[in-house]
């Protein structure tokens, strides 16, 4: 009576002045000490009992599980097995010890006790063991076998259908759980709310919205954890109308707002860009605790206001309030940017002073803080210093060295992982492709599928983007496939992906085709579609699309006036580019940048305006830089206009670009009029400045075998054959009459460029290509005719040509034949 009162020490005074003492009032006063928190006293008085039955070792063996000592549960299980010799024990210690082993994640004591236990009971009439050994191998991560065990029950309890549930989201993803949940015969509100709970935490807002109103009309009522669920939802997705209606809901529902329930309005708000509302809900809440000050600091963050949140640190402080791991861990995310290096370095102290540095989670902040502020150093040092590290460590590790460009410590690190998860591959996949090493990008993707990780979407759309990159269409189109597979394809970012390494590969009306069957495009898949257009010189329909995304009430940015300004200038329609450029200005309130002069400027001087292009630069609020002045440079070269050449070069030159494209184009010129000494003077300034022309590379697969061509090439076995082919080739081009050779037939075999001596292989070795194909929307490089819109008629036959116009050809706006593009 007086245990069962909480009198505890009235029923320890009374236990020991009790003369007739037997296991039963034993195992009552241990069992009142172990749900009291006093496992220690337990343990005493345990090891004192003079005999033992089944209840005293199930008391303490569930005891030290509930009180948070997995393991000195396992060792008192181990015990009872060698002490009891006649196997007196019941089903309950067997439960505790597997929920014990479950927090441990022992896999291999997992199968051990499921042993014992098939030995022992039976557990098909065994309800409560068919619940322990489903649970215990589902928080093992061996869900396999928990779904053996599952599927083999006549009748799973509920408790083995929510178990699952929750180990199918863990490992297969939401939407198996929700499959798993689709066939339960019965639920209970912890189904629910797992299933709401794991919509929410796999930033699934709108399906945990969706839930949570089912769960509502089935007649299940909401308690504070399902509320905080769907609050979190609500922050993920910024909508505020929606938690607006739960506030009110709880309001209406609750009879106070506790301090769990106060926060999540606070994260809600803040998250959803209402401070001024986060701030009042958290000045009138009765109770503020670390987690409620943790999720305003949180908020104030994520708006971008670094020096509030660190006021509000401060503020927290003098409230003593005990400054956890979490709340140090995010302010230390404030902390990017040498501006912040001293305040992350303070904090870093702090944490050292306070032990908190030995926590993961400040660990990795710390890490992450050192990396934003450019100190991989710092960052390394921290790492080494931490006792314990998860996969976030290493992966902070080589997204610090990613930052800093050091590509191969990253990989070393990433090598020297002991366990690698689908976000750390994404992580060192992100770095190839992000700095340029896409060809390693797309071996570490195959890498991973052969280990059998499980990709998402991040996966696939730099994936592709790789791919895009490296204009491959064969292995492009193997990536889309698995993306497909996996039901991915149809992620937003991965078709804008898609889109754009349709584009690259010159197949057009693929990348059309997967732009229509974008569901809800973004601003990026509309931006992605006008490159599209833009890059294979479709004008007119790249104007339409900028026209249709209008209409969609989708605001351009400054990338989307970029693709318009680019396709008016290629079309030559100036008053339209004029239109835009003046729109972007005073509709969008988009400040022009370098690159929207650029293409303005090359408009102009494309059409002949070289003094307007010229008016223009003057104008400019900076300083033109090396594309600009190319940008007139290329128009020079058109209109035969020495004097501002001469201009344009002049400021090239203050620019001290190092690149030879200006100074051979300017020489170009000076040949084409005549100007012999100008050409002189112009080669022997580049031969005093040490310049150096880099040669241009192009390749092409036929029949699974890869032929690389340089500029003027003579090496290979075919070079007669290809050479005639280009002769016959330019000569149909010129015949259409919209294509002006502004080079003499003598001259012309000094200036074959390398992407038209692989084209012109391309057309000797696969008797299906059409060149008259290549009569439509002719686009050409000034100088050395580079037929830029050929590839969009070939690349379907598996024309793979890198470099060249998009790559490694131009720099600042130069071809490597010196031309302006």
């Amino acid at each position: 009576m007086y245990s069962k009162c909480g009198l505890l020490p009235e029923a320890r005074r009374l236990f020991r002045e009790s003369n007739n003492r037997n296991i039963i009032t034993w195992n009552t006063i241990i069992h009142a000490l172990v749900d009291s928190g006093q496992v220690d006293q337990a343990r005493h008085l345990f090891d004192e009992m003079p005999v033992r039955d089944s209840v005293s070792w199930t008391t303490m063996i569930s005891g030290y599980c509930r009180n948070g000592y997995p393991e000195y549960s396992i060792e008192t299980f181990a015990s009872m097995l060698r002490d009891c010799s006649d196997g007196n024990y019941d089903v309950y210690s067997f439960t505790s010890v597997m929920k014990a082993c479950g927090c441990l994640g022992y896999s291999d004591l997992a199968l051990q006790l499921h042993g014992h236990v098939i030995k022992k009971f039976d557990l098909g009439s065994e309800c409560c063991i068919q619940n322990a050994v489903v649970d215990m191998y589902v928080k093992c991560g061996v869900v396999n076998l928990a779904e053996s065990v599952f599927f083999s029950i006549e009748k799973p309890s509920l408790f083995c259908w929510n178990s699952m549930i929750y180990g199918y989201s863990k490992f297969y993803g939401a939407r198996k759980a929700l499959h798993l949940f689709a066939r339960m015969p019965e639920r209970d509100d912890i189904s629910w709310n797992t299933l709401i709970s794991v919509f929410s935490q796999h930033d699934l807002g709108v399906q945990c919205l969706s839930m949570f109103v089912e769960m509502w009309n089935q007649g299940f009522r909401p308690n504070f954890m399902t509320y905080g669920s769907v609050l979190s939802a609500c922050a993920s997705i910024s909508d505020l109308e929606w938690g607006k209606h739960l506030h009110a809901r709880i309001l209406r529902m609750e009879h106070s707002i506790d301090a769990y329930l106060g926060s999540g309005l606070v994260d809600m708000y803040a998250k959803c860009g209402c401070l001024g509302l986060a701030r009042r809900l958290f000045d009138g809440l009765g109770e503020r605790n670390e987690v409620s000050w943790t999720c305003l600091i949180t908020g104030v963050a994520q708006c971008g206001l670094e020096e509030e949140a660190l006021a509000l640190l401060n503020q927290m402080r003098q409230d003593s309030v005990v400054l956890d791991d979490f709340t140090l861990a995010t302010v230390l995310g404030v902390c990017s940017g040498e501006s912040y290096a001293t305040v992350g370095e303070l904090l870093h102290g702090y944490a050292m002073k306070s032990g908190m540095d030995s926590s993961v989670p400040v660990g990795n902040a710390i890490i992450t803080m050192y990396a934003k502020c450019g100190n991989t150093d710092k960052a390394s040092l921290a790492f080494r210093s931490m006792p314990l590290r998860d996969t976030i460590s290493w992966t902070a590790m080589i997204a610090a060295f990613s930052q800093n460009e050091d590509i191969h410590r990253a990989r070393e690190y990433f090598d020297t992982m002991p366990e690698r998860n689908v976000i750390t591959w994404n992580s060192m996949l992100s770095t190839y492709v992000q700095h340029g090493f896409s060809e390693e990008g797309l071996k570490l993707y195959v890498l991973m599928r052969r280990e059998g990780v499980e990709p998402d979407w991040i996966t696939y759309a730099t994936s592709v983007r790789a791919c895009a990159d490296l204009a491959v269409i064969k292995l492009g189109i193997q990536v889309v496939s698995h993306a497909i597979k996996y039901g991915l394809s149809s992620d937003v970012s991965v078709a804008n992906s898609i889109v754009t390494m349709y584009s690259r590969c010159g197949q057009i009306e693929e990348a059309q085709k997967v732009f229509d069957s974008i569901y809800v495009k973004n601003l990026i898949s509309w931006n992605a579609m006008m490159a599209a257009y833009a890059q294979n010189g479709l004008g007119k329909q790249l104007i339409e699309t900028f026209e249709d995304m209008l209409k969609t009430e989708c605001k351009p940015d400054h990338i989307s006036y970029i693709s318009v300004l680019s396709g008016c200038s290629h079309m030559g329609l100036v008053v339209e580019g004029k239109h835009y450029f003046d729109s972007m200005i005073k509709v969008f309130g988009i400040s022009p940048t370098r690159e929207h002069f650029a293409c303005m400027v090359d408009m102009l001087a494309r059409a002949g305006l070289l003094d307007q292009a010229k008016n223009l630069i003057d104008g400019m609020p900076f300083k033109p830089n090396a594309t600009i002045w190319g940008a007139l440079l290329g128009g020079c070269r058109i209109h035969n206009d020495s004097r501002l050449a001469e201009t344009a070069v002049k400021n090239l030159m203050e620019l001290d670009m190092e690149d030879s494209g200006g100074y051979v184009l300017l020489a170009n010129i000076y040949a084409e009029c005549g100007e012999l000494q100008g050409v002189a003077n112009m080669r022997k300034l580049i031969k005093d400045k040490g310049i150096q022309k880099s040669p241009g590379c192009s390749w092409i697969e036929v029949d699974n075998r890869v032929h690389v061509f340089t500029v003027d090439d003579i090496n290979h076995p075919q070079m007669k054959e290809i050479y005639m082919k280009l002769e016959e080739m330019m000569k149909k081009i010129e015949d259409t009459g919209r294509y002006i050779n502004v080079v003499s037939s003598a001259h012309r075999s000094q200036q074959y460029h390398s992407e038209k001596l692989a084209f012109a292989f391309g057309l000797l070795n696969v008797p299906s290509w059409k060149p008259i194909n290549v009569m439509k929307n002719l686009r050409v490089c000034h100088d050395c005719h580079l037929v830029i819109k050929l590839l969009s008629f070939v690349t379907s036959r598996e024309l793979i040509m890198r470099d060249a116009y998009r790559f490694h050809h131009f720099k600042d706006g130069f071809c490597s034949c010196g031309d302006y593009w």
